[in-house]
């Protein structure tokens, strides 16, 4: 974990946010205090950020009773019309 001021912190910002996209976390400090952490997101975010949706996709379509194949493409023109 690096240590840095908020000056050289703010000179350095690309760098500390390629550093967090490797992993690597950032304490940022004023006048020796620590005032903050730039830190990389958490695995689970990044690996399915989707996944409650998806998760909730599949439950209802597993609710429905469709028989036989549908056609999309005529179900698109009925509901044009």
């Amino acid at each position: 974990m690096d240590r840095v001021g908020i000056f050289e912190a703010k000179a350095r910002l690309s760098e500390l946010v390629d550093k967090a996209e490797r992993g690597i976390e950032t304490t940022i400090t004023r006048n020796g205090k620590v005032v903050a952490r730039l830190a990389p997101p958490a695995k689970a975010h990044r690996m399915r950020p989707n996944a409650a949706v998806i998760d909730r996709i599949t439950a209802f379509s597993k609710t429905l009773n469709v028989r036989g194949r549908v056609d999309i493409r005529k179900l698109i023109e009925d509901g044009r019309e």
